[in-house]
């Protein structure tokens, strides 16, 4: 936890905030602060600045939060990712929020086990915890626009111009295809297949959107291995 995230219902009063149990623990145990220390702190879906230690009482922790300076960037890059295995989903999240991706479409793939979208890994409240750590991690507040999209087609065709908007349309595939671009700074939305790719008909579909396909070199990865490296290539990261 490298930033201390305060979610608004922890508000009290006068800039003071209660901090939840995970937050005490990581206050009083990890950065074994003691009253009147500061560290950095953020409001969900605001600016970020320093938190005071006003008390510690009975296990809970209240702190004194005054703002600095707005959020870390985020990054031009919207996601457009085949629904992981379940155990990878909360890391792949976790990750794709550190690095300021905003925009996540998880979307079914003919690839995609169809138990995948029945795990309760995919209730709400868990995604927004998984992508609320990937925010601690980078240092950042707003938590990205998440879309769960089971039907491929009926969002390929008459959602996803829309959703990806302007900028470049890049789909990483495994083949004879243009190595990808780099250290791009415009918009740009990235479609990740599932492990295995997409399919011939998948790849079509995405094409008649305006996707191109490109190489990431001969070596097949893991999704949770794969979507880090390729951001890292292709965006000039903030």
């Amino acid at each position: 936890m490298n930033l201390l995230l305060l979610h608004p219902d922890q508000y009290l009063h006068d800039a003071l905030w209660r901090l939840n149990a995970r937050q005490c623990v990581h206050v009083r145990t990890v950065l074994n602060l003691t009253e009147g220390q500061q560290c950095r702190a953020g409001l969900l879906g605001g600016s970020t600045g320093m938190a005071t230690v006003k008390s510690i009482e009975n296990n809970g922790v209240t702190v004194e939060f005054k703002p600095l300076s707005h959020s870390e960037a985020a990054l031009p890059l919207s996601l457009l990712m085949a629904l992981p295995r379940p155990k990878m989903l909360k890391r792949i999240l976790i990750d794709a929020t550190s690095l300021g991706i905003k925009r996540i479409v998880l979307i079914n793939s003919w690839k995609v086990d169809k138990s995948y979208w029945q795990t309760p890994n995919l209730k709400a409240d868990l995604l927004r915890e998984k992508m609320i750590l990937g925010l601690e991690q980078a240092r950042d507040t707003c938590l990205p626009e998440l879309i769960l999209a089971p039907r491929f087609k009926p969002f390929v065709e008459d959602s996803l111009d829309e959703w990806a908007g302007s900028g470049q349309r890049i789909l990483a595939h495994p083949g004879d295809y243009p190595t990808l671009p780099c250290n791009l700074t415009e918009p740009v939305t990235l479609a990740v297949g599932p492990e295995g790719g997409w399919t011939p008909y998948e790849v079509d579909m995405l094409q008649r959107q305006g996707f191109a396909c490109h190489s990431f070199g001969a070596r097949i990865l893991r999704v949770e291995t794969a979507l880090p490296a390729l951001v890292g290539r292709i965006m000039r990261l903030p």
